[in-house]
């Protein structure tokens, strides 16, 4: 079960037996898994790039950090696309690899580039997108891609998905997921020096991530993406249900077993969120796993929600999130993804709770790390 849940929460909105990673020989152009390559998405087909050469990036709603790119553009560069939405916990911890690469490598040839295909809505403003990069420090170019034209040009289903294409535009090598980072680095240099740059280092990146960039705790990860939205909602457990799209009053039952979630108060269950209506309404969750992240902002544009955030009927203490103080206080002022829970011996069940103090935030998903 372990193994189940950690291979889950590795990848966003797909399920498969291995997380894969497949590098295309140069000779004879044909896959060769390094891993597995049976890969399923929720309709059951198999997933695979039609062309192994790169797309058309031209059909991006907007650049950031960069003029527009191209196919043509890049020739004779070795790329890496990298596939994101600002909100998923799993690319967030593949970050400190793509910010060391792009660095350590620029010089040589490489060009990072983040396609930013959203998953809520909310990722679909451009200002949200560009506060983000600017909040994680992100410097290589950027395609905001809101219609999803790039992201079905390379038949891609995941978050995070990372492609390394060589200087004459072919894709070499390609992953899914968290992880395989030394693989991915020495496919990088490998097509580098293919590409005739000199002086390649041949040592691998050392990164120091911080704060949500943290790897993940899968020995203690007992709970998987979970959302709250009734569209792809599982585990709710308030007494009645959801009511859909309406005002309703809702309760927490006496227990909650691992993994069930309730909401108390008035809240409106909508196909991606729930949204509080009056103050004092709160979220309980029993989980198990080192950190809880909750995806949630407010409703209105410029507002600002105070939270607080319980564990087992206590304050966080050392426990608590980086946007939460060691009592359980915090705001939310933006549409985002929140650490709220950092746990410091992770390795039972705890029943979180956060009371909201005024109306007005929307809840989308939790994630776990």
């Amino acid at each position: 079960m372990k193994f189940v849940l950690s291979v889950i929460a590795a990848i966003c909105v797909v399920a498969f037996a291995s997380s894969p990673t497949i590098t295309l020989n140069q000779e004879s152009n044909m896959r060769q898994p390094v891993l597995s390559t049976a890969l399923y998405s929720l309709t059951g087909k198999r997933s695979f790039i039609d062309k192994d050469v790169l797309p058309n990036l031209g059909r991006a709603t907007e650049w950031l950090n960069s003029p527009p790119l191209s196919a043509s553009s890049l020739k004779g560069k070795v790329v890496v696309i990298d596939f994101w939405t600002y909100t998923c916990i799993n690319w967030r911890r593949t970050l400190p690899y793509l910010r060391a690469w792009a660095a350590k490598y620029k010089e040589q040839g490489l060009v990072v580039i983040g396609v930013h295909s959203p998953e809520f809505s909310f990722e679909k403003s451009v200002d949200n997108v560009r506060k983000a990069v600017a909040d994680m420090g992100l410097e290589f170019p950027i395609a905001v891609d809101n219609d999803f034209e790039i992201w079905r040009a390379f038949n891609n289903q995941y978050w995070p998905a990372l492609y390394v294409i060589d200087s004459q535009g072919h894709i070499r090598h390609y992953t899914f997921g968290e992880g395989h980072y030394e693989q991915s680095e020495q496919v990088i240099q490998q097509l580098l020096v293919e590409s005739g740059a000199t002086a390649v280092a041949h040592d691998l990146v050392t990164v120091n991530p911080q704060g949500v960039e943290v790897a993940a705790d899968w020995a203690s990860l007992g709970s998987p993406e979970t959302y709250v939205g009734y569209e792809r909602g599982a585990h709710f457990s308030s007494p009645g249900g959801v009511v859909r799209g309406k005002d309703h009053f809702y309760n927490i039952p006496e227990q909650l077993r691992l993994n069930q979630w309730a909401l108390l108060g008035h809240w409106r269950v909508r196909p991606e969120a729930a949204a509080l209506t009056q103050a004092g309404g709160r979220i309980a969750y029993r989980f198990r796993a080192r950190d809880l992240h909750l995806v949630m902002g407010p409703a209105a544009r410029g507002g600002s929600v105070r939270y607080r955030v319980l564990i087992d009927g206590q304050p966080p203490g050392d426990d608590h999130g980086v946007d939460v103080d060691s009592q359980g206080y915090g705001t939310i002022a933006d549409q985002r993804l929140y650490q709220l829970v950092r746990q410091t011996n992770p390795h039972s069940e705890r029943l979180f709770e956060i009371e909201f103090l005024e109306p007005g935030v929307e809840a989308f998903s939790f994630t776990f790390g």
